[in-house]
């Protein structure tokens, strides 16, 4: 198993706000849903999360951006807020608070939309950030690809931190997601517990604007990881 913890950081442009803001919504949503009794939760996932059903008969349309700020468990927070935490303050300080908003959001509803697209009829919640994460590590990927990233790795009972580069990195993460992705069009789709064509989605719409903004990497100064 593997975790980033930490990568090269941005000097100058704009403060992460959003990155931090949006990290901070999400735990506060899940702190919210615990709250929340058995009967109470389900009828709150009904109401907020994506179900491609509804989406394709133009139903609850707004689901599409509420849906990426809910998680089903503890652990699928943690996994994308450190996913969150670790890429998208660099995004955010190089292209500014105005892109990074449209950018965020769009990746996730492209996300859903790709989900809705090939589970068409089903009626499961779909759920979480990991869309709109995938788009910010396509982001990355094509933005900061020499970026240096601080890895915890862990091996039985060794635990080791190396330094790898973000194209090796992201370039795994890719392969495990494609073929994820692969793999569950043999299974059945509302049973396989994640959304891995959102996350392909997410991706692609990351890495076209990656590039789009990628020209605005030569007005920021990077400091490498120690």
């Amino acid at each position: 198993m593997f975790f980033p913890y930490g990568d090269d950081r941005i000097h100058g442009g704009s403060y992460p706000l959003l990155s931090y803001g949006f990290l901070a919504f999400n735990v506060l949503i899940f702190f919210y849903q615990s709250s929340l009794s058995v009967e109470e939760l389900e009828v709150f996932f009904q109401h907020y999360s994506c179900i491609p059903a509804y989406i394709q008969e133009g139903h609850h349309l707004s689901t599409l951006f509420t849906s990426m700020f809910l998680h089903g468990s503890l652990m699928h927070l943690l996994g994308n807020m450190l996913f969150l935490w670790v890429f998208a303050d660099n995004i955010e300080a190089t292209i500014g608070h105005g892109r990074f908003l449209l950018f965020y959001l769009g990746g996730g509803v492209v996300a859903s939309l790709v989900h809705v697209y090939v589970n068409v009829d089903s009626t499961v919640p779909t759920l979480g950030a990991s869309g709109a994460i995938s788009a910010v590590l396509g982001a990355y990927l094509v933005m900061f690809p020499h970026s240096r990233i601080k890895v915890l790795v862990f091996l039985i009972f060794i635990l080791r931190q190396i330094t790898v580069p973000a194209l090796l990195f992201l370039g795994i993460w890719i392969v495990i997601q494609i073929g994820s992705a692969y793999q569950s069009t043999y299974e059945d789709l509302e049973g396989g517990g994640t959304a891995w064509f959102a996350h392909l989605g997410g991706l692609v719409f990351g890495v076209v604007m990656g590039f789009v903004f990628r020209p605005l990497v030569q007005l920021i100064t990077v400091e490498r990881a120690s």
